[in-house]
This record gives C-alpha cells, sequence and structure tokens, in this order.
C-alpha cells in the first residue's frame, strides 16, 4: 500500500518540461491521485476494518456477515419515505410481501475500490499514448533555455541551433500536433463515457445523484426521499437460506449495516460534481482546439499573447510562415523557455524567414 502512495507521490511533482496543458493535467493529474486516494480509502476500510455486520437469531454471525457480503443485501424502495422507527426500521428497511413489493438488491459495494482504481488507469491512458508519441521532442528542443541564466555564448549556440531546427523541419510538424489534438479527444469521451460507466455501475442513479442530493437539502423533512440511502443504504435487509431438521427450507431475515456506505455516498456526491466540471471543461478545452486548428488568426494572436516581449511585426512574420503543427512546437517552447530568450528567437526566426524570402525572390 505505501507503494502505491509512493506512486501517487510522484503525480504531484511538477514536470520539469510542460509538454500540455492545464486542462490536460487535470485528467491525468488531478483526476488520478482524487481516483486512487478514493480507492485506497476504500481498500483500507473494505479489506482491513468491519464493511459489514449483521444480525440474525440461530445464524452464526461471522457466517451471516460472509453470506451477505458476497450474494448482496436489499432493501424496499417504496419505503423509503417514512418515520424512522414508527412506520419503517430505517429508510429503505420494512417488512415487504414478495412478489408485490420491489425489492432493489445492492451488489456494488464489493466492487467499488477495484472500479475506482480502474477509473483511474483510464484516465492516464491519453497521458501515456501523448507520452510515448511526443517522445521527449520538447524536452530536447528545450536545450536547458528554460533557466533564466545562461552563458552568453551557449545561449547563441543554442539558439541557432532551434532557428535551424525550424528552418529545416519547416511544414513536416502537423502529425505531431494532431496526435497531442486527438489525445485531447480521448480525454474528453473517456470523461463523459466514465459518467455513464458510472450510472450504469449504480444501477442509473449516478447520472442525477449530485442533482439529488442539493434538491434533497431543500425538502420539507417529512417529504423528502434521501438518495444518498437509496443509492448507498447505511443500514439494509439479508435473507440466509437453510435446511431444517425436517429437511424443508427454512428462511432467516437479518438486518445488516453498512459502515463503509457512509464513505462511498461522500465519495460519488464529490465524483458527481467533479466530472460534470471536468467534462464541461473538457468540452470548452475541445472548442478552444478547434479554433485554432481552423483560425490563423487565432493562433497569430495566442503567439502574440505567448510572445508579448517580441515586436508584433517579427510575431506576425514567424506566424505567416507556420503551419498548425510548427506553429504548435513554438508555442509549447514558450511554455518552458526563459521569456527573454523566447523573445530573442522570435527574433531570430523572423530574420531566418526574411533571409529565406530573399532567397527565393
Amino acid at each position: 500500500m505505501f507503494d502505491v502512495f509512493g506512486s501517487v507521490k510522484s503525480l504531484l511533482k511538477l514536470d520539469s518540461v510542460c509538454i500540455d496543458n492545464n486542462v490536460f493535467r487535470l485528467h491525468y493529474k488531478a483526476t488520478v491521485i482524487i481516483l486512487v486516494t478514493f480507492s485506497l480509502l476504500v481498500t483500507s476500510r473494505q479489506y482491513i476494518g468491519d464493511p459489514i455486520d449483521c444480525i440474525v437469531d440461530e445464524i452464526p454471525l461471522a457466517v451471516m456477515d460472509t453470506y451477505c457480503w458476497i450474494y448482496s443485501t436489499f432493501t424496499i424502495p417504496n419505503r423509503l419515505v417514512g418515520r424512522v422507527g414508527k412506520d419503517v426500521v430505517q429508510p429503505g428497511v420494512a417488512s415487504h410481501v414478495d412478489g408485490q413489493d420491489e425489492v432493489k438488491y445492492h451488489k456494488y459495494y464489493q466492487w467499488v475500490c477495484f472500479v475506482l482504481f480502474f477509473q483511474a488507469i483510464l484516465f492516464y491512458v491519453p497521458r501515456y499514448l501523448w507520452k510515448t508519441w511526443e517522445g521527449g521532442r520538447i524536452k530536447m528542443l528545450v536545450l536547458d533555455l528554460n533557466c533564466p541564466v545562461v552563458g552568453e555564448e551557449c545561449k547563441k549556440d543554442r539558439k541557432k541551433l532551434l532557428v535551424d531546427y525550424f528552418h529545416t523541419n519547416l511544414h513536416t510538424q502537423n502529425f505531431y500536433a494532431f496526435r497531442f489534438f486527438i489525445c485531447e479527444v480521448l480525454n474528453f469521451i473517456n470523461v463523459v463515457g466514465q459518467i455513464y460507466f458510472m450510472d450504469f455501475f449504480l444501477d442509473g442513479e449516478f447520472s442525477t445523484y449530485g442533482r439529488d442530493v442539493v434538491s434533497f437539502t431543500e425538502m420539507e423533512p417529512e417529504e423528502r426521499e434521501d438518495p444518498m440511502a437509496r443509492v448507498f443504504p447505511k443500514v439494509t435487509k439479508c435473507t440466509f437460506h437453510k435446511y431444517g431438521p425436517s429437511g424443508t427450507v427454512q428462511k432467516f431475515d437479518g438486518l445488516c449495516v453498512l459502515p463503509l456506505n457512509i464513505v462511498n455516498e461522500k465519495i460519488y456526491v464529490f465524483l458527481w460534481f467533479w466530472f460534470i466540471i471536468l467534462s464541461v471543461l473538457s468540452g470548452i478545452s475541445l472548442l478552444y482546439r478547434a479554433a485554432v486548428v481552423a483560425g490563423p488568426r487565432v493562433r497569430l494572436y495566442l503567439l502574440r499573447a505567448r510572445s508579448r516581449l517580441a515586436p508584433q511585426d517579427q510575431v506576425e512574420t514567424v506566424a505567416r510562415k507556420l503551419q498548425i503543427g510548427d506553429w504548435f512546437v513554438l508555442y509549447q517552447l514558450g511554455k518552458n523557455i526563459d521569456p527573454l530568450i523566447y523573445k530573442e528567437l522570435m527574433c531570430d526566426l523572423a530574420l531566418k524567414f526574411d533571409g529565406k524570402d530573399k532567397d527565393t525572390v
């Protein structure tokens, strides 16, 4: 477990070279850390603590606990509203008639820790793909120019290498940029898909879970139905069958307390809001990316903002020569190189491109 915590801790470290953006990092850093932490929390309570305690006559408690944990427990949905202690024992726990009252079985709690960890892996997949495709190109091009204190001769040589790189590889880097854009699309598909996946995992309850919890607090106490008690009941029923002395089947009805659901209900309320916010931010990020790909003027504006210390006419000279892939690499360098050095790089690129224009005339 400590090894897993150590791997989570490594995600908190800031990368020396930035090869993505803030929304991308929300997926593979923040969300992965949140999901792995929740998974470890549930695991510690599930396999180190006591996740279920059942009460029933004539059946050994350890046997009843194990049986109900393996084969699930149930509640009665139409008994969720009522006075506790008078109408019902607990929300959803009351006498029922077989074949007439609806019975809802709860099996998911055995799988929560595994599902959360699996979701964390899925959130890291686009990052893994991008790191593999990126191949350390930006780190190689930065050449330690992210340090403000660089020797003048060393700085001059490294700027020349960068200018020569862009001149030599002009209009050949589109595939590099589009692979990053594909990973951004994968992030959006993943977060939306996981919302539907959790809705399926919780029997169609997740899609409206957070909204129901918020609206629950605004209702009258006599009328409101607690969505957390519906989805994550703390007290449930469990039926154990065994043969009696004469060979007939005997049914033993027991009450089970699920303390783990106190943690689960809070986890999924948080995840509902987090996933909704993350999907909205990812959608906005895709709209921004579509504007960047389709609009040369947008790319010029962004390059001006990134290289605000450089003369605007030189930035325009450089931007006119760049395709989307060249722009993307140059923009990524601007995130990592010292602003003063980046200004000088833009000036050198403008002179190089002007020289190229003169040679072709």
